[in-house]
């Protein structure tokens, strides 16, 4: 075992006299150490039932005849982050996490891993060190919110997020307002549409790091606390056979993951944590791959905010084993992927059903022919971007308006609810990428303002930095290069024409190459706006969004 190197031998004896100061008992030295990495705190939804959740890890991990031992994980709710200087502290916790887990799980020698996460960055940045760290591991998540109801309807916190757009549009008073806020969020959970959360939480399950029903059994739900023992008991089963994350992350696990988010119609942010997760195994991911991927996958799928149904109507359809089992009757699976479970893909997925096909279409019935997510690319986007097109209403699939240029999203903001913009305009929010931002922020905000002014289907927003999966509309995030190493998005001007069409993956600003060359000469680097602590070192070794936002190690250039 490897917990061996810390528990046996002469040399080892001054560890023991620590396990002693511990409690561990003669019994539990001779068992295999787990760990069980914990993002429970008191300050995101999603994480104030995870105590619970480790507790049931615990008595899973010890029924099997391993010793569990817990140690903590960070985490941000972005959606209190969102909005202010908060937001860029909250993408760069991915690798916060990936680091700090790496070198708690490395120093104490762990023989095997349970890891908790939910939200957004602590499901990519725990599978980041579950590759790292390889040792046999589990993911099972604190599960998703219950949506809310308001006048009979289902809601969820994008609604809310819109209402307040409403509000300064004079379409929904202060009491309407409240009362949403009383009532979108009402258990705990992450939040109840295909968010970040839910969308990594589900690709867990793809990738076969988790058990069925991981992503979708909702968090108040008591199959909750039963998934998380049977989670302790399979990491002991796979110590048993070796099975270990980089056997069960390969490339083609990778792809089924990319497959399986495009049928769910999952967050863009999916296109910054598949790419870093697969640098941790030695994939290099280029995300415009993606279209491939997207041309042959239908979109079955329709969750908030693109559509009514919520996680525990996926959950009642038979979850994402259901939507496995439809892309399966194309073959567009690799079945041969092992798993968590030690068995395939193949075999997990034999006996899934789709058990409401209003809630996941069958392949030959889909919402579209392609997938939920598509890269555009273009003079704009060289390097690519990212839009959840299966969240775009039909007439903006392809628009052409003139550019409204803005530096920052506080003053994009502003202007929305200012009634500034007006219907065929294009936003541009540019200095938000990931070095620029830096951390790049989410910008819900300004997505959910323009919906709730009423103009979602007639102005579309483009921008360096991201979306939360909460937003809907031409939401066109994570164009590369970014503006603050001096790619186009840096050189668009207040009006100029900026030309979008989805179904052919374009995105143009329409002037000649001579002229952007020109402005391209003419460019100057901003001052960095963040010149101490975390964010500065960030922002001095990060990538591109189209990259997955990683860190360069020391010898990348």
């Amino acid at each position: 075992m490897k917990s061996d190197n810390v528990k046996k031998g002469m040399q080892q004896a001054p560890h023991r006299s620590l396990f002693n100061a511990l409690g561990f008992t003669e019994e539990e030295m001779e068992k295999p150490l787990v760990g069980i990495v914990s993002s429970y705190n008191e300050i995101v939804p999603g994480h104030m039932n995870l105590d619970k959740i480790v507790n049931a890890v615990k008595l899973g991990v010890a029924e099997a005849g391993g010793v569990p031992v817990v140690f903590p994980a960070i985490a941000v709710c972005d959606g209190i982050a969102m909005g202010h200087v908060g937001m860029k502290y909250s993408l760069v916790t991915r690798d916060l996490i990936a680091d700090s887990t790496e070198c708690m799980a490395t120093a104490h020698q762990f023989d095997a891993l349970v890891m908790v996460p939910n939200c957004d960055k602590n499901v990519p940045g725990l599978l980041m060190a579950a590759a790292r760290v390889n040792v046999p591991t589990v993911f099972v998540s604190g599960g998703p919110m219950l949506a809310g109801k308001v006048d009979g309807r289902k809601r969820s916190l994008s609604s809310m997020f819109e209402a307040v757009g409403s509000y300064s549009a004079g379409t929904m008073t202060e009491e309407q307002v409240r009362e949403y806020e009383q009532k979108v969020c009402p258990t705990c959970g992450s939040c109840s549409g295909m968010y970040t959360a839910n969308s990594m939480n589900c690709l867990t399950e793809a990738l076969g790091m988790g058990l069925r029903g991981n992503g979708t059994i909702p968090a108040v739900y008591s199959d909750r606390i039963k998934l998380a023992k049977h989670a302790g008991m399979a990491v002991m089963e796979m110590l048993k056979k070796n099975i270990r994350p980089r056997d069960i992350m390969t490339k083609e696990a990778i792809i089924n993951a990319l497959t399986v988010d495009m049928a769910l119609g999952c967050s863009t942010n999916s296109m910054l944590h598949l790419p870093a997760i697969a640098h941790e195994v030695g994939f290099d991911f280029d995300i415009k791959f993606a279209n491939e991927i997207s041309e042959k996958t239908p979109n079955l799928c329709h969750l908030a905010p693109a559509g009514p149904t919520y996680m525990e109507d996926l959950n009642e359809a038979g979850g994402v084993y259901a939507v496995m089992r439809e892309l399966d009757e194309l073959g567009l699976l690799n079945r041969d992927c092992i798993t968590v479970t030690g068995k395939t893909i193949g075999e997990n997925i034999a006996d899934a059903v789709n058990l409401n096909t209003d809630v996941i279409r069958t392949v030959d019935n889909p919402y579209s022919k392609t997938g939920g997510l598509a890269v555009l690319s273009g003079n704009l986007a060289p390097d690519g971007s990212v839009v959840k097109r299966s969240a775009v209403v039909p007439e903006m699939l392809v628009h052409e308006g003139p550019a409204r240029v803005f530096d920052c999203e506080e003053d994009a903001i502003e202007a929305i609810k200012g009634g500034k913009i007006v219907a065929g305009d294009v936003v541009v929010i540019r200095y938000e990428g990931p070095k620029g931002g830096p951390g790049m922020r989410e910008m819900l905000n300004p997505t959910s303002a323009i919906a709730g002014m009423g103009l979602g289907s007639s102005v579309a927003l483009i921008t360096d930095g991201r979306f939360s999966g909460a937003s809907r509309g031409a939401s066109i995030g994570h164009i590369s290069p970014e503006a603050a190493v001096g790619g186009p998005i840096a050189l668009v001007e207040e009006g100029d024409i900026i030309s979008i069409n989805i179904p052919e993956y374009k995105l143009e600003l329409k002037i000649s190459d001579e002229e952007l060359a020109a402005r391209k000469a003419k460019w100057q680097p901003r001052e960095p706006k963040v010149n101490t602590g975390y964010l500065k070192r960030y922002a001095s070794m990060v990538t591109s969004g189209n990259r997955g936002a990683i860190m360069k190690n020391p010898d990348e250039k």
